[in-house]
């Protein structure tokens, strides 16, 4: 498979944590059916970038083909210094970095390369409707390992809903059973339920409760 307000704690913070200077991982908007483009134009420009894609099978007039499909449809991931942004900007099909009051929101490293780790080493997704709540369990192995969500069962097999918060998308992802296990609050030891509805940069991975899916 926008403009960077600086206020005080961002003139304190150390060279390697500054985002104007150094290269983070970003969500991007792209106009609709422009995300391979968009990945296309990065390519030619050496600029750092991750579209996750998945295979389905398309029926049309002269039979049944398989395609490539973005798993993220008009998101593309890229990876770039603030100071650098008008090379992503101006890339025709390009819109907008992702974040808030026109502040680029930076998506944590780790998640993105667990993402990307666990496509590259062929696990199964496809998109999922975006979800926030539900009963929440910890993937222990694998390459999605240390990622949270809620669990779900279709037929004798587990899913993972891999969700991007900052742009509220998801995908699902297969999973054993025995790489996951609850995760319970330490105050009450009582499952947890993700009620938050603010977005966040976050990314996520949700198990959902058997029987979901049909």
């Amino acid at each position: 498979m926008t403009e960077l307000i600086a206020n005080g704690s961002e003139r304190n913070m150390r060279p390697s944590e500054d985002p104007f200077c150094n290269a983070l991982w970003y969500a991007g908007y792209t106009a609709a059916r422009h995300e391979k483009r968009v990945a296309e134009h990065f390519t030619q420009r050496g600029i750092e970038h991750f579209l996750p894609l998945y295979d389905t099978v398309h029926r049309w007039n002269n039979g049944r083909h398989r395609v490539s499909l973005p798993l993220f449809p008009g998101y593309i991931f890229v990876r770039i210094a603030l100071q650098e942004r008008l090379r992503v900007l101006e890339v025709p099909g390009f819109v907008r970095l992702v974040g808030f009051n026109a502040l680029p929101q930076p998506l944590p490293e780790s998640d993105v390369s667990k993402m990307r780790d666990a496509l590259s080493q062929g696990v199964l997704a496809e998109p999922y409707p975006y979800l926030t709540a539900g009963t929440r369990v910890e993937v222990r192995s694998g390459p999605l390992a240390g990622l949270t969500g809620i669990l779900l069962r279709r037929q004798n097999k587990y899913r993972v809903v891999i969700s991007v918060d900052l742009i509220m998308q998801s995908m699902v992802v297969e999973v054993a059973a025995e790489d996951v296990i609850p995760v319970r609050n330490s105050a009450s030891g009582s499952l947890h339920a993700d009620t938050e509805k603010r977005p966040t940069a976050v990314m996520r991975s949700t198990v959902m409760a058997p029987g979901v899916l049909s």
